[in-house]
């Protein structure tokens, strides 16, 4: 992780040399930067709705809005027998229940989980593209909007949520936040600075180009499933 996070800036900051000695100006000193972070903390934001006292709630409800299904759970290694009962439930047409599998990829953070003691075939790798399930977890979701936010990194493989049918994602109820500028502060504060990709999702993937009609899956999954944790 290490490695992949010092390579990332340092190609970043090639492409910011680069751009400086075109512009001919020298790179940000310590003053500067001070001052940058000063002006980012002090400006004002615009307006923002009122938000209820249980963030959680709004988060969950906002979620079932944008198509995902959700469920709670008390502890982790509760996990595993959380995404059989979802995976058993799925109400599929004929032709895609016969090809209903319980295997799929997940982060390493769930590595250790006991996937073969729920049924479960569950691999601890990036997906090839040709996965039907991806379980994730999440860097933060926002309680405005029931979105989840994913910051790139070795260890937290986007595609896993972006390339499966089904894509369960495993969130913390202490991560939810109020709104999109407060998931943007955790980032900074976190990462210190921001990482190469920030990926927001809200429910399944859906369009509605043909006729106004909308169609999941479009882009990505079909469906979005949250075990919120705690």
């Amino acid at each position: 992780m290490t490695t992949f996070v010092a390579a990332n800036r340092a190609a970043r900051d090639a492409i910011l040399g680069r751009v400086r000695s075109a512009l001919r100006k020298s790179g940000p000193d310590a003053a500067n930067r001070v001052e940058a972070e000063a002006c980012l903390a002090a400006r004002a934001q615009g307006p923002r709705p009122a938000m209820p006292p249980d963030l959680v709630a709004r988060f969950l409800q906002r979620a079932i809005d944008m198509a995902s299904t959700v469920e709670r759970i008390a502890s982790r290694s509760a996990i595993p027998a959380a995404v059989a009962r979802y995976l058993d439930a799925l109400d599929l047409p004929p032709e895609l229940a016969a090809q209903k599998s319980h295997s799929g990829v997940c982060w390493p953070e769930f590595a250790d989980l006991d996937w073969s003691g729920a049924g479960l075939r569950i691999e601890a790798r990036p997906t090839a593209g040709n996965d039907r399930l991806g379980i994730t977890g999440a860097f933060c979701a926002i309680a405005e909007t029931g979105t989840l936010v994913f910051t790139t990194g070795a260890d937290t493989p986007t595609a896993s949520a972006l390339l499966p049918d089904t894509h369960i994602a495993v969130v913390r109820a202490d991560r939810v936040v109020s709104g999109m500028e407060d998931a943007f502060a955790l980032v900074r504060t976190e990462h210190g600075g921001m990482p190469r990709a920030i990926n927001m999702i809200s429910g399944p993937s859906r369009t509605g180009d043909i006729e106004q009609t909308i169609v999941l899956g479009a882009h990505g999954p079909f469906r979005v499933h949250l075990l919120l944790l705690g």
